[in-house]
């Protein structure tokens, strides 16, 4: 994503290769579905484990799957659409009150059919035309055009050594990401560098829930539970 629109057009042939994508991918994640989730071993390592309410998942500041796996049903994309997901009928999977590590996964492979759906609009409906804004102040113009006018190519210059000038005043936005919120933060002074960015993820909020969700019980527990939270490392300390 860029400013004004995305870096590059999709490639040619792209609605076919998805075509392909949603023919095969429903198929094989009911296999994996069967295969794994429904194996009684499985079932029987990973359900109660590391479980916790509501109101601990509030306090821990947890979101995405570990959030709605204990029956809130909070998702930045219906409460607070963007990037036109107001426009998408999908269903937000919900959890029946406890989150624990076999409702965790369970709720992301619902998700996963749900974005498979996303991915269906999107086919049917994509429209044509420019996938980047033609704004001379926010959106550098596209490379080809750098190379026949000498005032294209020092605005380019100016916009990628500089960047757009934003009014001095904050934002706060948040996207859900897939291991939960990413939320941003930026403060500008007016001039073309932010005077502040702080970037939340969700990964170090879930990590700090181990010694309450965990305590008591197998240290191979806690392999399973991090397995269930999805972390990254460079999502927990940026």
């Amino acid at each position: 994503f860029r400013i004004g629109g995305v870096a590059h057009d999709l490639p040619r042939g792209w609605d076919r290769l998805l075509r392909e994508f949603l023919d095969w991918m429903p198929k094989r994640l009911a296999s994996y579905e069967k295969a794994a989730l429904q194996n009684t071993i499985l079932k029987g390592r990973s359900q109660g484990v590391a479980a916790y309410g509501a109101k601990e998942a509030l306090e821990w500041g947890t979101t995405g799957a570990g959030l709605r796996a204990t029956g809130i049903d909070f998702d930045v994309r219906k409460a607070r659409p963007y990037s036109g997901y107001e426009n998408f009928d999908f269903e937000i999977p919900v959890g029946g009150g406890v989150s624990d590590c076999y409702t965790r996964v369970m709720l992301k492979v619902e998700e996963l059919r749900q974005s498979l759906r996303i991915l269906e609009q999107c086919l049917n409906n994509m429209p044509e035309g420019p996938f980047k804004a033609d704004h001379p102040l926010t959106t550098p113009p596209p490379k080809e055009r750098t190379l026949q006018h000498i005032e294209t190519l020092i605005t380019h210059f100016l916009q990628v050594s500089w960047g757009p000038v934003m009014p001095a005043n904050e934002s706060f936005q948040m996207v859900e990401a897939t291991k939960g919120i990413n939320s941003y933060y930026l403060t500008s002074d007016g001039s073309t560098m932010s005077y502040r960015t702080r970037i939340r993820t969700p990964s170090y909020a879930h990590l700090q829930q181990i010694p309450a969700a965990i305590r008591g019980s197998l240290v191979s527990d806690l392999i399973v539970y991090l397995g269930s939270i999805d972390f990254v490392m460079s999502d927990v300390d940026r």
